[in-house]
């Protein structure tokens, strides 16, 4: 007989109602559930880890960075005053701006719940108006164009054109590749923009993938997408959403198709499938992949040559939202893990941050300084020195970093929260916030939190 062990309280929502309720975290054997239950609606248990690694080992704690121009003044407490309020205890590494509703395609799984109807679209003073929120909330961070399907826009050049005047360094747009692919006009105007990178929805390397979750056959779009971007000098991080029964199987295959594209695709950022937005169906414990399970798989469908102790948690958002590993291409499928796990910063962030020392204690702020840093430097187009490496005008050192530029490799993961399994102390750790029509910044779990019915916080 398996014995609970309790772990901790937390807070979650109901999943019919969205009143914030009591919850707890606790294990049965190599599994950890959260349990809740509302006083109306009843009770709910949900997954959410699983697998080998233990949950305690995995988290850490750290010195929160409490928000210095919050937008919003608490009245009912999280998640009910997000904008961001005073009690969010991480700044912004990257802004998501929905440019638009729409969408070309008609996937099972959308965020968004986007269709290919014609939603009036965000005119280019009201996008002005987030760029400038982000601005005096969070100061630079890294920019997310997002919606829908932000390539349906004809004016995205000017939208990335102005973002980049008002100070963003890296713009980053998410996109499912079908413009990319099929208009290599419009990706050299979103070079000349400014665009440093594309985060390309990509499910699996078989169309019978991409029948299922997104409708039609988009393998060979997507491959295009890759080589038009590598012409242009775009960085490209390839998104597959896990689905168990569906393409969790072909993780193994994503990464090696990464690995042959890796003059242009600069990493691989797997997102475990969440249940809001548009979804098939209310999730059962076996609908979900767990972020230890897939580590799990990436080492096991590797064969080994990816390792669970080269992914590491994160430093900047909560232990229990995403992992990463930063390796170095050395050929023939092999990756060399350069993962830091150090937890001391270097002198230029200490000079940034104004502190003597970091090293004693996880710091959120300088979590989230070298996460903005991380992504802007390692997600971007790469930046050969090849010529002079032909002709040895570069050697030594030199060269060391030349190969750590090109051919440096992340792979990594997000687990978005849904209704079923939040956890308001993971929100209240978040990076990652959207950017709404006024101006405000919302974590994007709650953002995008749908209840039992569709109905939502935030998301208009």
């Amino acid at each position: 007989m398996v014995i609970d062990k309790f772990i901790c309280k937390t807070q979650s929502l109901c999943p019919v109602c969205l009143k914030r309720i009591d919850a707890e975290i606790f294990s049965q054997g190599e599994n950890t559930y959260l349990k809740k239950t509302c006083s109306s609606h009843g009770t709910f248990k949900t997954i959410i880890w699983k697998g080998g690694i233990p949950f305690d080992k995995w988290i850490i704690k750290k010195e929160r960075a409490y928000i210095k121009n919050p937008l919003k003044c608490i009245k009912k407490g999280c998640p009910y005053d997000c904008g961001l309020c005073s009690e969010h205890r991480q700044h912004t590494c990257t802004a998501l701006i929905e440019i638009t509703q729409n969408c070309n395609l008609h996937c099972s799984f959308c965020f968004a719940d986007s269709h290919d109807r014609k939603n009036e679209d965000l005119t280019l003073e009201e996008i002005k108006h987030m760029y400038e929120s982000v601005l005096k909330t969070s100061g630079i961070c890294n920019i997310q164009l997002s919606g829908g399907e932000p390539t349906i826009r004809n004016d995205l050049p000017s939208i990335i054109e102005m973002g980049k005047k008002l100070g963003f360094n890296f713009i980053q747009v998410n996109t499912n590749g079908i413009r990319i692919g099929e208009d290599e006009e419009f990706v050299k105007e979103l070079k000349s923009a400014g665009l440093s990178s594309i985060f390309l929805q990509f499910d699996g390397t078989n169309d019978l993938i991409y029948k299922k979750l997104r409708g039609k056959e988009l393998l060979q779009v997507k491959t295009k997408a890759i080589e038009n971007c590598g012409k242009y000098g775009i960085g490209v991080v390839l998104v597959p959403t896990l689905v168990p029964k569906v393409n969790v199987e072909n993780i193994g295959d994503i990464i090696h198709f990464a690995l042959e594209h890796i003059g242009t695709v600069r990493g691989v950022h797997f997102q475990p499938v969440s249940y809001f937005g548009r979804v098939p169906n209310i999730p059962k414990d076996e609908d979900r992949i767990t972020l230890s399970e897939v580590m799990e798989e990436i080492e096991r469908q590797t064969e080994g040559r990816i390792k669970l102790d080269s992914m590491k948690p994160p430093k900047c958002e909560n232990s229990l939202c995403s992992f990463h590993g930063s390796f170095i291409y050395r050929g023939n499928g092999e990756l060399m893990s350069i993962t830091n796990n150090s937890g001391c910063c270097s002198a230029s962030e200490k000079a940034k941050l104004k502190v003597k020392s970091c090293c004693s204690l996880e710091k959120a702020e300088v979590g989230a300084v070298k996460a903005k840093e991380y992504v802007s430097r390692n997600w971007s187009s790469r930046k050969s020195n090849e010529n002079k490496l032909t002709t040895g005008e570069i050697s030594g050192w030199d060269k060391i970093l030349d190969n750590i530029r090109n051919n440096s490799f992340s792979i990594s993961a997000m687990a978005f929260q849904d209704v079923w399994n939040v956890n308001l102390e993971r929100v209240k750790d978040c990076c990652i916030h959207v950017v709404n029509p006024e101006g405000k910044l919302i974590p994007f779990c709650l953002y995008n939190i749908t209840n039992i019915d569709g109905s939502s916080l935030y998301r208009v």
